[in-house]
């Protein structure tokens, strides 16, 4: 049974299918062989119900005010404010483009919109200071990374639509992982420019820096909106997106003057064929997760893979390398939708705290996302960039090699994880 379902998929997929379509026809076919007593008309119901949680609503909100602030100044105001600072050091700019991405990050949730947004800007500051192209562009997709851990997450909401566990938590839980790559990325930078001798810029003066700092001051309030809000119960999280986009329409449109009425239209529609695509798969990933539950197909893979009485670090481990194997062969939130429902019981079986599994779950897909041979973030990359995809993935290495590191330290000790839920 499940041979059948994997051949499928993989059939489907080579064929050059959408992966909507093998999340649906895998299914449906191993259901018709060996669960004929089953009516597929079922399935149009799980389809639906893919997408009617409430929560999800939060998806297309903060995917929409990143558009906003992809379409203004945000990112440039940010990227300013941190150059101002750490700029004049040591591999300055490499810190700068990832603070940058931390930031912007916790303003997007989407490792793709950071991409975009940090990425243009700073590839020709980097190269102009002396970076090679190649480690340029492997440092803004890498550092990217963060975006999906730093709230709000797009990869913690669908965690938190599978498991049910809190999205509040979830975004808290996600910032100290966020913040180590930052250091991690940052201490590398410092050593590479170093040893390949990377001039440093100017100091920029003090009164330049508070003008910068007041020009970022109201970026800035993004995440103090949403994590602030969260915890101090003045709303939910979905009502959180709500008022991010609210917030980035008055930035942007009314204060900043940089995106026009006129122009939302067409933000909108952006929005809408991402959602889509999003909600698309959401719904194609409840479907596989009711055939692969009615089938028992997630106990029979734990029996195999985990054995009869795992530990909890060893179910972390084969959970990460699972989610991180994945990611590097299909979409992030693919991954999170067939892989979650698997490994969910043997996971709190073993006494995993459902906060600290969706944060190695989600680093391990954005590590994924950005790794060969088909991580997303290359592919956004290369078009971006327009640059071929050995270019892109030639310095991406040693920022790997960080991240794998990095993963290992939270996966070791969850306090990384679970420090600040429990401090609020």
């Amino acid at each position: 049974m499940v041979w059948t379902l994997l051949a499928i998929m993989v059939i489907l997929l080579v064929m050059g299918f959408p992966m909507l379509i093998p999340l649906i026809v895998a299914p449906l076919v191993v259901m018709l062989i060996f669960f004929d007593h089953l009516d597929p008309m079922m399935l149009a119901g799980q389809l639906t119900q893919g997408v009617s949680a409430y929560v999800l609503l939060a998806v297309p909100l903060f995917i929409f005010a990143a558009d906003i602030m992809t379409a203004g100044k945000t990112s440039r105001r940010l990227l300013d404010f941190v150059g101002a600072f750490v700029g004049h050091l040591r591999g300055g700019y490499a810190i700068t483009t990832a603070a940058a991405c931390t930031l912007f990050g916790s303003v997007s949730g989407s490792t793709q919109a950071t991409v975009v947004a940090i990425g243009t800007p700073m590839r020709e500051r980097l190269r102009q200071v002396g970076y090679k192209d190649s480690s340029a562009i492997a440092l803004i997709i890498n550092a990217s990374d963060i975006a999906l851990l730093i709230p709000p997450s797009i990869g913690m909401i669908i965690y938190a639509h599978v498991t049910g566990t809190s999205t509040g938590d979830l975004f808290v839980a996600g910032i100290l992982p966020g913040l180590l790559v930052f250091v991690f990325f940052a201490l590398y930078a410092f050593i590479h420019a170093k040893v390949y001798n990377i001039p440093k810029v100017d100091k920029v003066p003090w009164g330049e820096r508070l003008q910068l700092t007041w020009r970022a001051v109201l970026p800035l309030g993004f995440p103090v909106i949403i994590v602030g809000g969260i915890y101090s119960g003045y709303f939910t999280p979905t009502e959180a997106a709500g008022i991010s986009v609210l917030y980035a329409l008055v930035l942007e449109v009314l204060i900043y003057r940089s995106v026009k009425i006129r122009q939302i239209p067409d933000i909108a529609l952006s929005t809408g064929l991402v959602t889509s695509a999003v909600f698309v798969l959401v719904a194609g990933g409840q479907v596989f997760s009711y055939v692969i539950a009615t089938a028992r197909i997630p106990q029979m893979l734990s029996e195999a893979v985990l054995g009869t009485d795992p530990t909890a670090l060893y179910v972390l481990l084969i959970i990460a390398l699972f989610f991180f194997v994945g990611c590097m062969f299909v979409d992030p939130i693919v991954v999170i939708l067939i892989l979650t429902p698997i490994f969910w019981q043997p996971a709190i079986a073993a006494g995993i705290d459902p906060v600290h599994l969706g944060v190695v779950i989600t680093y391990q897909a954005a590590l994924g996302s950005a790794t060969p041979p088909f991580g997303v973030d290359i592919f956004t990359a290369s078009a971006v960039f327009n640059k071929s995809y050995l270019d892109v993935i030639r310095g991406t290495p040693p920022y790997i090699a960080i991240l794998l590191f990095v993963g290992l330290l939270i996966i070791l000790f969850e306090e990384i994880s679970l420090f600040l839920p429990n401090l609020f």
